[in-house]
């Protein structure tokens, strides 16, 4: 049961509330220690032992308190940084909610982290210990932090360490997170959110939405992204049926609706695209209501792909509500460092707003398309995306060096390629370092994906991707010339359609329909298409696909050709 109308208007105007004390809040609030708040996938154990699937607020409270109780007896003191490095989204939450009862900042480590780079990042974040499951212990048990804890050690009786000062009172300012951005581009940055930033965009969604359509949620997104926390305590105040997936797999993500029948399905576009590329109707999807998507905006093929199914409310213009055919989509265009999806673009079976379209900026955030010097261009013309958020964070972690370099006109730089239309539509074209200068006229990698997708029916997904001479750079920021590739995935049942001939023929043939669709919407064409299999993809931490790894593998495979 979600909560009423005098809890809501209670939350919001409680200005002790913020993102490290939810759950101390919910115990002012009067809430049933007895009621559900919380299921898992399994994946994590308690200290009594057992891998509980569904906690209530009291269960989780003793958790939380046994884990702090531990870190106390560590020594962790506010403003200490604790790593937690994991694939338990359920680990996450809980030593979330643990260390910052302490005032101590969880630092988040995705588990797909290579060991080196996780190693490295860790030592830059300057923690104290680390928290790691049974698979990354030997990835940080190694000199240099204080301790290196799994579940197993932490035990009952470790909720007497428990400090007569937990839980913390938080000023707005201090940090309670350190997220990582999805290292595209190398080492990942560390992206703190305060007690004021985390929450700012959950109270406001509580404020102007009654969230009904949360009633049951299923969260797909990875544990150790900042979106996981700020929906885990968004759910909490909501009084939303909440479980946690572990794996962002297309696959699992399916096999769990099926199993929870959630109303509410939220992950990043890359889950999303491996949902839309299964046979979905030999799936009961009918529970569904919302698709919530972040981070990174999704294709129109894959959102098309999952429309028809579920259902929705529809409110007509006599203000009645009737439940119609087919779920809404709400592609959000965010990032780590942006805190929230401040961009939100809503899709049903009907509509038709696409062509990379991401709508407007939500209420409380302000956006602009820059130019160079930071002025704000007319629509129609292309430039950086920048914001100005509540939700941004202050900056990046031990590194405001790049954190600097990233801000233009008094906006934060997104790294995305967009512009605007007279109606104040936002259009996102690429990242910055993946729009491909070539001969022919700048290529945009994403809104070309984007345009493969929907005329060439056979795909599952593509990539493009950019090869150019070494030292020579021909992104958006470069002056040089490269070649663009299409990395073609096809759907299963086209797996075995070569285009109409094997080996290279096929490439060859599909080079013509790559380039004969491109040349239809005016964009530059490419220099081939190659057919890839999706284990051929390279893909970092969070599931996007790492493009640059991707352009060096094929610069290294053509001076092998050349040789």
């Amino acid at each position: 049961m979600l909560i009423s109308r005098q809890e809501r208007a209670r939350i919001c105007s409680d200005t002790e509330l913020g993102a490290g004390n939810v759950l101390e809040r919910l115990r002012a609030y009067g809430r049933p220690l007895d009621e559900p708040v919380l299921r898992t996938d399994g994946s994590w154990q308690a200290p009594d032992g057992g891998r509980p699937e569904v906690l209530t607020l009291g269960q989780l409270h003793e958790v939380v308190e046994t884990y702090a109780g531990w870190y106390a007896g560590q020594g962790v003191r506010p403003r200490d940084p604790v790593a937690v490095h994991s694939h338990s989204s359920a680990e996450f939450a809980v030593n979330f909610l643990a260390l910052t009862a302490l005032g101590a900042i969880p630092s988040f480590v995705n588990g797909n982290l290579a060991p080196e780079i996780a190693r490295e990042y860790v030592r830059r974040q300057g923690a104290v210990g680390a928290f790691t499951d049974r698979e990354h212990h030997e990835v940080l048990s190694g000199p240099g932090l204080g301790f290196c804890v799994t579940a197993g050690e932490i035990r009952p009786e470790h909720r007497e360490l428990l400090p007569t000062s937990s839980p913390y009172r938080h000023d707005p300012t201090d940090p309670v997170l350190i997220s990582h951005s999805s290292g595209t581009t190398g080492m990942p940055k560390g992206v703190p959110h305060t007690h004021r930033t985390l929450m700012y965009a959950q109270v406001h969604r509580l404020r102007y939405s009654t969230g009904t359509d949360m009633e049951r949620t299923l969260v797909g997104l990875p544990g150790a992204h900042n979106a996981m926390v700020a929906t885990l305590l968004y759910c909490l105040l909501l009084r939303t049926d909440i479980k946690l997936l572990s794996s962002q797999r297309g696959t699992d993500v399916l096999d769990a609706i099926e199993e929870f029948r959630p109303t509410t399905v939220l992950a990043f576009a890359g889950t999303f695209g491996e949902m839309a590329a299964e046979d979905l109707a030999d799936r009961d999807l009918s529970s569904v209501q919302v698709w919530f998507n972040t981070g990174d905006a999704a294709h129109e093929a894959h959102i098309r792909a999952l429309v028809p199914y579920g259902s929705h409310v529809k409110i007509g213009k006599d203000l009645r509500r009737t439940r119609v055919e087919g779920s809404v989509f709400v592609d959000g265009l965010g990032s780590s460092e942006a805190g929230y999806s401040v961009f939100h673009n809503r899709h049903t079976k009907d509509t038709s707003a696409y062509s990379r379209c991401v709508g407007r900026p939500i209420s409380f955030a302000e956006a602009a398309v820059l130019a160079e010097d930071g002025t704000p261009l007319p629509p129609g013309e292309i430039g950086r995306l920048g914001l100005k958020s509540p939700t941004l964070t202050p900056g990046y972690w031990n590194d405001s060096l790049t954190w600097n370099r990233m801000r233009l006109g008094g906006y934060w730089l997104t790294g995305d390629l967009a512009h605007q239309d007279e109606q104040g539509n936002f259009y996102h074209l690429d990242r910055a370092p993946d729009a491909i200068r070539t001969r022919k006229g700048i290529l945009f990698s994403t809104r070309t994906e984007e345009l493969l997708l929907r005329e060439l029916p056979e795909l599952a997904d593509c990539t493009v991707v950019g090869v150019a001479p070494e030292d020579v750079r021909a992104d958006w920021d470069g002056d040089g010339e490269a070649e663009a590739h299409a990395l073609l995935q096809l759907s299963e049942e086209h797996s075995g359609d070569d285009g109409g001939d094997d080996g290279d023929d096929g490439d060859e043939a599909w080079t013509g329909r790559v380039n004969a669709a491109l040349a239809g919407a005016g964009f530059p064409p490419v220099t081939r298409a190659l057919r890839m299999k999706p284990d051929d993809v390279a893909k970092g931490a969070t599931g996007k696909v790492l493009k640059r790894v991707m352009r060096d593998r094929f610069a290294a495979q053509q001076l092998t050709e050349q040789a």
